[in-house]
């Protein structure tokens, strides 16, 4: 597919494409649009520092693995809420995600984001599709993502394909914490991303929830600091599965290989709940 690219001036305004998220409850198609959206973004110094501190990564200098979904967010959500977009924003599932770091990310302060979607493909509860995330700076291509998001409801043609995930390396705890009832709404504030299930057992159960539940990308930001003395800094894939929520509060537990150029690791609740499952390898 051939992506039609719009350069925006400057980073939507959340406000606005909430309330539009909101109108939005209906499936209006079973096709994706083949736009892409562009735009430079800034590196705020205070948000960064917010990020980094709920998210428990230490400042060395570098970005955060995950921060750039942080940049990105506006772009994605403009996105989703298009008009041409099928799909409504509040009912989507983040199933998995991909990210490369193609070189250090250090001394970044603007960078241009790119923001599209493919890959549609029938799945047993509806369909899913690819959210796709680039960063570059004045050098080049720094870092990409891939998300998978699930529509329950779509009807396509043609057999599911259920993605496989395994683990093939020795694992041992490396450390334990816990989630509390607050850390949705304390990540939205450095994410921007207020979807009610993330803020408290009330609007939770709104969308079906018994409790609020924990951003995903809260969950892998806060095990990939965890393990910063596991992974290497650049030409590294991360790769995570999301499968039973982590429900507020709570305490899970992380189990990962040994530090090297590839790992896996585990996120873990009460009772051997698989929270996620993960891997690092070298970008081939």
């Amino acid at each position: 597919m051939i992506t039609d690219w719009h350069t925006l001036d400057r980073e939507p305004g959340l406000p606005g494409l909430y309330a539009r998220a909101a109108t939005r409850r209906k499936i209006t198609g079973s096709t994706l649009p083949d736009t892409g959206l562009r735009c430079w973004v800034d590196v705020d110094a205070k948000r960064l520092a917010a990020y980094r501190s709920v998210c428990g990564f230490a400042d060395n200098g570098l970005l955060p693995p995950t921060y750039p979904h942080i940049l990105a967010f506006a772009l994605q959500m403009q996105l989703l809420t298009a008009k041409a977009f099928p799909f409504p924003l509040l009912g989507l599932i983040h199933l998995s995600n991909r990210i490369s770091v193609l070189r250090p990310l250090g001394g970044v302060n603007r960078v241009r984001i790119g923001v599209r979607v493919e890959n549609l493909q029938p799945h047993a509860k509806g369909a899913t599709f690819d959210l796709l995330t680039t960063l570059d700076d004045q050098l080049g291509p720094l870092w990409e993502a891939q998300s998978r998001m699930l529509c329950r409801g779509v009807k396509l043609e043609g057999e599911p394909v259920e993605e496989e995930w395994t683990t093939s390396q020795a694992q041992s705890e490396v450390t334990r914490w816990k989630a509390p009832t607050d850390i949705g709404r304390q990540y939205a504030k450095v994410s921007g991303d207020y979807n009610p299930i993330h803020l408290s057992a009330a609007s939770a159960k709104l969308f079906g929830f018994p409790t609020a539940i924990a951003h995903g990308l809260w969950i892998k930001a806060r095990t990939l600091a965890a393990l910063a003395e596991h992974l290497p800094t650049a030409n590294i894939e991360i790769a995570v599965q999301f499968r039973k929520p982590v429900r507020l509060p709570s305490e899970v537990i992380l189990l990962a290989s040994a530090a090297g150029s590839s790992g896996d690791f585990q996120l873990m609740g009460a009772g051997d709940l698989e929270h996620m499952v993960g891997h690092w390898r070298p970008i081939a």
